[in-house]
């Protein structure tokens, strides 16, 4: 997919590492990682620790082979509480892709929008130079305060927050420019570029062409090989439906959030709390999942199963 459409950049999470390392194509990648997992030595849960970030770095170096720009990839979804833990892990993961010839400017790396992965990210940043992607991202509050952390980039979710509120309201549907997710990703699209905040708004998970189009002019955006396939079979003319002017000409107010008011803020808004406990709980499912099948594959030989 990445050879055909040539996106500039690419992403990764364990959901999508675990689908990934279950396909006979990817096997060398997971005998490699189990490999330099048990040459590292250690307990049996570091040997598996050690296994599953080269797994995650070997796949970020196959893409980033096949792109020109950056790759993400994310740090374990358990960690999501933990600022300390997210930086250590963080920093293990540049280490590894710099023994791997890759070096940080490349590489993107990925943290829950909670208050400790927000803070995790602004000290990877200021301190260690390490680009972050500030990622399950729902509420205005998780966006202003990635703002004021100075992180390179935020991924808003435009799909996930659909499916709320379509599980959770009257509606069936949506037109594009009234979908919850793209009125969210508008306004935080807004906000940044009303009060020049460099970080990069980068839509994400997205759930039908329509709301693409409808944030034609984003900085980035994240597309899956599914949609992309249905773009390209469009002709129409696409027109930027967000713009720098614009932004600047709009009536949103500056605010700012220290943890007490982030807290406040972020759990006044019902679908964001939801969705983010959410997605770190599936996120921290599929990466237990990962670590079982490199278990089996590390120590059933050894144990005689």
């Amino acid at each position: 997919a990445i050879d055909e459409y040539k996106p500039l950049d690419a992403t990764t999470n364990p959901s999508l590492i675990l689908a990934a390392a279950q396909m006979p194509a990817y096997q060398e990648l997971v005998d490699d990682a189990v490999a330099y997992g048990k040459k590292l030595g250690g307990s049996e849960e570091e040997q598996i620790k050690n296994a599953c970030d080269k797994l995650f770095v070997l796949f970020g170096a196959e893409i980033l082979k096949r792109i020109p720009g950056r790759v993400s990839t994310e740090v374990d979804a358990r960690l999501s509480f933990d600022k300390e833990g997210m930086i250590q892990r963080a920093r293990r993961l540049i280490d590894l892709y710099k023994e791997a010839g890759i070096g940080k400017d490349r590489i993107l790396i990925k943290l829950s929008s909670t208050w400790e992965g927000i803070q995790a990210g602004k000290v990877l940043e200021a301190e260690h130079g390490i680009h972050c992607n500030m990622t399950l991202l729902f509420s205005f509050a998780q966006a202003v305060a990635c703002a004021e952390a100075g992180v390179t980039l935020i991924s808003p979710f435009v799909g996930r927050i659909l499916d709320w509120y379509l599980a959770n309201g009257d509606k069936k549907s949506y037109e594009p420019a009234e979908d919850p997710g793209v009125k969210s990703v508008t306004k935080i699209y807004n906000y940044y570029k009303k009060f020049g905040y460099k970080t990069i708004v980068m839509g994400a998970s997205f759930r039908n062409t329509g709301e693409i189009k409808a944030l034609a002019g984003c900085d980035y955006l994240t597309i899956s090989p599914k949609l992309l396939a249905e773009l390209s079979k469009e002709y129409t003319k696409l027109t930027p439906t967000l713009s720098v002017k614009e932004a600047q000409a709009c009536d949103l107010e500056k605010i700012h959030l220290d943890e007490k008011s982030f807290r406040w803020h972020h759990n006044e808004d019902q679908m964001a709390v939801e969705k983010l406990s959410d997605g770190i709980r599936k996120f921290a499912a599929d990466a237990i999942k990962l670590e079982r099948m490199l278990k089996e594959r590390m120590f059933s030989a050894e144990n005689g199963k």
